[in-house]
């Protein structure tokens, strides 16, 4: 069971995990062991987030969602370290921030008018920027220079 927060716990049969041959350091140790771990969070079947949090998480997951509709899951694949159980407590950790992430509902922007003040110091900026590129225009019967 993963604990996101006090409201929420992933079930266990609700991740995978699939354990691989990772790149990087460890010399002959990356031929021989699986220390990469694959963890898959079937997210649309979860009763555990509801639907504006399963929305806003495949929004935040990007390429790491996978699946069409009605059956996608988020995937976090780890190779950080030569040890398999560390890559996959970083694995639950990556996704237990991604949910916290969309459980976090955004604020709504109101919509606010320009001070009387503000309006008034736009106008008289763009005029006197007007007045300074009209002084370089060319005077009207002056020979080029």
């Amino acid at each position: 069971m993963l604990r996101i927060s006090d409201q929420v716990t992933i079930q266990d049969w609700e991740l995978t995990e699939q354990f691989t041959r990772a790149s990087g350091p460890g010399g002959q140790n990356v031929n021989k062991v699986s220390t990469a771990v694959e963890l898959r969070f079937e997210a649309e079947r979860s009763p555990s987030l509801p639907p504006p949090v399963k929305a806003r998480l495949r929004r935040l997951a990007g390429h790491r969602w996978v699946g069409a509709e009605g059956s996608g899951a988020v995937l976090i694949r780890v190779e950080d370290t030569r040890h398999q159980a560390r890559n996959r407590e970083i694995a639950r950790e990556r996704l237990a921030e991604l949910i916290r992430q969309a459980l976090v509902a955004p604020k709504r922007r109101i919509a606010t008018k320009p001070t009387r003040g503000s309006v008034r110091r736009r106008l008289e900026a763009k005029a006197s920027r007007g007045e300074v590129k009209a002084g370089r225009a060319k005077v009207p019967g002056e020979p080029p220079s």
